[in-house]
């Protein structure tokens, strides 16, 4: 089932170079449509990172209002989740969902030499070859490495950018700190991958992950509007017309007939 799954992916690769004759741009174009497919679960997952954030200083402030107490914490947590509609395994479904469909198309790309053989997979001239490994390139020269260095690059810093984007606006210096060096330490992960990954798998990654982000800071966005909005019209307050009434203005009250 796996393997029919994989070749169906590879099908659909082809059919786009057969129509484009340039393999690099058919797995652009593939990548485009599996984050078409993906958009509604990715623009859940970053709702639901948004909200995250949003919950974070109150469990933080939990934590130091019972610090020993962690049965107190969870009821407590329980609470403000219910309160603000937040389910924290909201974020975790959308990943898993489209797991299988980023494993299937990885897989294809490495295979690519092994499914069809001996042939060119160049994307135009600026990758001669998306079988070859940055590693494999490397040993042909530097001219010849250079464009798989920038694919390593790009494939590291796509998973970089989203950290440091997410922590823009973070406070709490010390989390961001945190995070930012987790982020380096998987960049640095992700180049020694990469290393050894074919330029196709790279190619697919990095773009993958730059339409990934773009995506999610258009929801960040209209996240932000929203609260935005919901900010003003709380804060909207209609206040009594006061109406200055003078004497002149005022009616004579008949005098009462003794």
């Amino acid at each position: 089932m796996w393997d029919i799954f994989k070749d169906w992916i590879f099908d659909i690769i082809q059919f786009f170079y057969n129509f484009c004759h340039d393999w690099g741009l058919a797995i652009i174009i593939v990548t485009i449509i599996f984050r078409i497919i993906v958009a509604p679960l990715m623009h859940k997952q970053a709702k639901s990172n948004y909200a995250m954030q949003k919950v974070q200083p109150k469990i933080q402030a939990l934590k130091d209002r019972f610090p020993d107490d962690p049965t107190r914490q969870s009821q407590e947590m329980q609470k403000i989740y219910a309160e603000m509609k937040f389910n924290p395994l909201a974020g975790c479904l959308p990943m898993l969902l489209q797991m299988p469909i980023f494993i299937a198309l990885f897989q294809v790309l490495r295979e690519m030499g092994d499914r069809i053989g001996e042939g060119t997979y160049s994307f135009y001239n600026l990758v001669p070859n998306l079988v070859t490994t940055p590693s494999q390139a490397f040993g042909e020269g530097f001219g010849t490495f250079v464009p798989y260095l920038i694919l390593m690059i790009i494939f590291a810093g796509a998973t970089f950018l989203p950290m440091v984007l997410q922590q823009l606006k973070t406070e709490n210096t010390q989390q961001k700190n945190q995070t930012l060096m987790m982020g380096a330490i998987m960049s640095l992960m992700m180049l020694w991958i990469s290393w050894g990954s074919p330029a196709g798998v790279l190619l697919f990654w990095g773009a993958s992950s730059l339409i990934g982000i773009g995506q999610n800071q258009l929801t960040l966005a209209r996240c932000r509007a929203a609260d935005r909005r919901k900010e003003e019209e709380e804060a909207l307050v209609v206040k009594p017309i006061e109406v200055n009434v003078t004497r002149k203005e005022k009616k004579k009250r008949p005098k009462k007939k003794r």
